[in-house]
C-alpha cells in the first residue's frame, strides 16, 4: 500500500513540474538567456520581465530581444 502512495505522490509531483515551460531568450548580441516559465511583455515600456534560472527576476528592454523560444 505504501508503494501506490509513494506512485502517487511522484506522478503528482511530475504532472505539477510540467505545467511550468522554460524559455530561452536570445538578444541581438548574440547573448542566450534561459528563463523559468514565460517572460512576460509589458507593452507599456517595452521591457520583458523574467525570471532567470537562479531565481532572480529580470527585466530586458524587449528592443535587445531577437526571439524567444520554449524549451
Amino acid at each position: 500500500m505504501k508503494w501506490i502512495f509513494s506512485a502517487a505522490v511522484l506522478g503528482m509531483a511530475m504532472m505539477i513540474s510540467g505545467c511550468s515551460s522554460d524559455y530561452v531568450m536570445a538578444t541581438k548580441d548574440g547573448k542566450m538567456i534561459m528563463t523559468e516559465g514565460k517572460p512576460q511583455i509589458d507593452k507599456e515600456t517595452g521591457l520583458v520581465k523574467y525570471t532567470d534560472e537562479s531565481g532572480h527576476e529580470r527585466q530586458i528592454n524587449g528592443d535587445e530581444v531577437s526571439s524567444m523560444v520554449e524549451r
